[in-house]
């Protein structure tokens, strides 16, 4: 599954459906700056577990009611700035944050657009690490081609699409179903770049 495919697989889900889409893939980056906030001491990774929690609530009709605007404040002091951190790891935490962020967006106004984008924003999370940790000698076209045909990529790649599946199988949004697909999105808290706080 292509960026150019996603746009288009994207298509069978409308409304809370793609904000769905959204949590669950923001949900299995979620290790990525909880450990980057667990080993730097960065950020508040309780009250993101919150959010993100919150986001899901709202979707399965559960819990209590959050104000998501100002929770897009918060998420944003949690990102990590690049600059400062020069280390690989900040990259996949802020990834993460910037996928909850655009979650948050489509939750208070559905956009396939949005969704696309956090998408597109787990795969290159996932390419990027394969080629962090690829032989520094292979040629641009070899690493290409090693990404995309690489474990790692076709697992981010499945998931997507059986997160699409599932979705457009639902007429509605029934608390059930969607703590079904928080299970499969949490991974037994695996991130998409195999990382977990454990």
């Amino acid at each position: 599954m292509s960026q150019w495919s996603l746009e288009k697989e994207l298509k069978v889900l409308d409304g809370w459906q793609l904000s769905a889409f959204s949590v669950a893939l923001t949900e299995r980056m979620f290790p990525n700056f909880a450990l980057f906030s667990t080993l730097l001491e960065f950020g508040d990774r309780d009250q993101v577990r919150s959010i993100l929690d919150g986001v899901w609530n709202k979707l399965g009709n559960t819990g209590a009611k959050m104000n998501f605007e100002v929770q897009q404040a918060n998420v944003e002091a949690n990102m990590p700035d690049l600059d400062e951190f020069d280390m690989y790891g900040a990259s996949p935490a802020l990834d993460a944050m910037v996928a909850l962020y655009s979650t948050i967006n489509c939750l208070l106004e559905p956009n396939r657009t949005e969704a696309a984008s956090v998408g597109n924003l787990s795969l290159e999370c996932v390419a990027t690490f394969i080629e962090v940790t690829a032989d520094a000698d292979m040629s641009d076209e070899e690493l290409l081609v090693y990404i995309s045909h690489h474990e790692m990529m076709q697992q981010e790649e499945s998931f997507q699409e059986e997160v699409i599946n599932r979705l457009a199988a639902m007429k509605s949004a029934s608390a059930s179903a969607i703590q079904e697909l928080k299970l499969l999105a949490a991974n037994e808290g695996v991130s998409n770049i195999g990382v977990s706080e454990e």
